[in-house]
């Protein structure tokens, strides 16, 4: 009995010192298990776009962490159009010691990109691979916002991102109205405009705002104005209801002009007029001769005094398709516009802007193959000296900007699909512009935009409402 005890005895110390350990085995590897969790977790990278929610004009800024030292990545943003269409941009970086990549300070090696650009994954978007040929951005409802997804992959990518999984992700919102901007439709004395009132009680210094002939009628530039405390107005011209092109003529843009001025949250007789190509026509020439239209300012933006539009539009028209022979068209067809307006008979019909009596601002890219913007700021600065009134003019030529100036990290458009208004033909247009550029010109010419418009109009520095 005392050996079998013993022997069960001694069985049973066994059973127990194996037991106990397995169990100090099972704790160190769960110990390892949760270490392991716990570094998965502390690796994982981690995606900021800060602000999440902001105004097109506002930069924002994009931080990558938790990366492997010097690991390559990509970052890729993209959107989906109001039509529908998919754009994108990407760049490509390397994570620095610390396993990070930070957007406004370290620089792309490659993409629609490169160097240190904090706003490249927006104003490099193109059209992916696929899509339809001439697309053009246009924002047309202005109350939901532009929505750009930013991602991060691994490695080095240029193509095939919606096959891969991302590391991380993140949604900014990119908005063309601040907070309490009012939008309120104006329907009088067959004008037919929107005007966008910023928030707070006024009075607001005006801008009546002028499109050119790029097809539907836009708001999202005097949304953005009014975003900076401007009344803004967007005038549609082209095709109003119940009006003709006949019928739109100088006596037209005086009702528009009139009916800002008039309003009960207009400040009276602190009105800028601001165009873009044709609208800058009509700029040019309501400023030179109306009795009606008495601008503190006026902000010409890839315009020309050599289109006659003392007269109505059709007229204008008219014109310029009895001298279609002259349009000018590439290798890749597409349509050079400029040389039509250089051979019109302007001599004698050109805008005598030697009469203009306010501040002027011409905003102009070197490389615009549309109007022929170099040559008509050179002639206007001559015929504004010989007249007496060169201190009002200011010049801003960019080099290497094309025709479509639009605001601040807008993507470029070199050519896109067109429908000439004279003759109804669908055509690709060659707007003109390098894309680094022509980002440029359009963020530096947005500031001093609006500091001109700030001086002349007495407008506060600024009244954006925060998100």
């Amino acid at each position: 009995m005392y050996y079998f005890t013993a022997a069960f005895f001694n069985s049973k110390l066994r059973c127990v010192a194996n037991l106990t350990i397995l169990k100090q085995i099972n704790r160190v590897d769960n110990l390892i298990s949760l270490r392991s969790v716990s570094t998965q977790k502390r690796t994982c990278p981690l995606l900021s776009v800060q602000p999440v929610r902001g105004l097109l004009d506002e930069k924002f800024q994009i931080a990558v962490t938790n990366l492997p030292p010097n690991q390559k990545v990509t970052l890729h943003s993209l959107h989906q159009s109001d039509d529908k269409d998919f754009w994108e941009a990407f760049g490509h970086y390397v994570s620095d010691e610390h396993g990070s990549v930070t957007g406004f300070k370290d620089e792309s090696l490659g993409g629609t990109y490169d160097g240190t650009e904090p706003m490249g994954l927006l104003w490099s978007m193109r059209p992916i691979p696929g899509s339809r040929h001439g697309l053009r951005i246009r924002k047309r409802d202005i109350f939901r916002p532009m929505e750009v997804r930013i991602s991060v992959y691994s490695g080095h990518l240029s193509q095939g991102f919606s096959q891969q999984t991302p590391l991380a992700t993140s949604v900014t919102e990119r908005w063309y109205v601040a907070p309490g901007v009012k939008r309120v439709n104006i329907r009088e004395k067959e004008i037919r405009g929107t005007l966008f009132l910023p928030p707070g009680s006024g009075p607001y210094p005006g801008v009546l705002d002028l499109w050119g002939v790029g097809g539907d009628f836009v708001e999202y530039r005097s949304a953005l104005l009014a975003s900076h405390g401007f009344a803004s107005m967007a005038l549609e011209y082209l095709t109003p209801e119940d009006l003709s092109l006949e019928d739109t003529d100088a006596s037209y843009f005086e009702k528009a002009y009139q009916i800002l001025n008039n309003h009960p949250m207009v400040k009276k007789d602190h009105l800028a007029v601001l165009g873009l190509s044709l609208g800058s026509a009509i700029t040019l020439s309501m400023a030179s001769y109306s009795k009606v239209i008495k601008p503190q300012c006026c902000v010409c933006i890839s315009g020309s005094h050599l289109m006659p539009v003392e007269k109505s539009l059709s007229e204008l028209f008219e014109l310029m398709k009895s001298h279609a022979d002259k349009l000018c068209v590439n290798e890749d067809n597409q349509v050079i516009l400029r040389n039509l307006i250089l051979s019109l008979p302007c001599q004698s019909t050109k805008v005598d802007v030697g009469r203009i009596k306010c501040p002027l601002l011409l905003v102009n890219g070197d490389d615009d193959q549309t109007l022929p913007a170099v040559e008509s700021a050179e002639d206007m600065a001559m015929m504004m000296e010989k007249a007496g009134n060169r201190h009002l003019l200011e010049i801003l030529m960019y080099p290497d900007a094309g025709h479509l100036i639009e605001p601040p990290y807008s993507p470029h458009f070199r050519a896109t699909n067109y429908k000439l208004e004279w003759t109804k033909e669908k055509i690709v247009m060659l707007w003109g512009g390098q894309t680094k550029p022509h980002a440029y010109a359009q963020e530096d010419a947005w500031k001093k935009i609006l500091a001109f418009l700030w001086q002349h109009l007495s407008a506060p520095v600024s009244t954006v409402t925060s998100f």
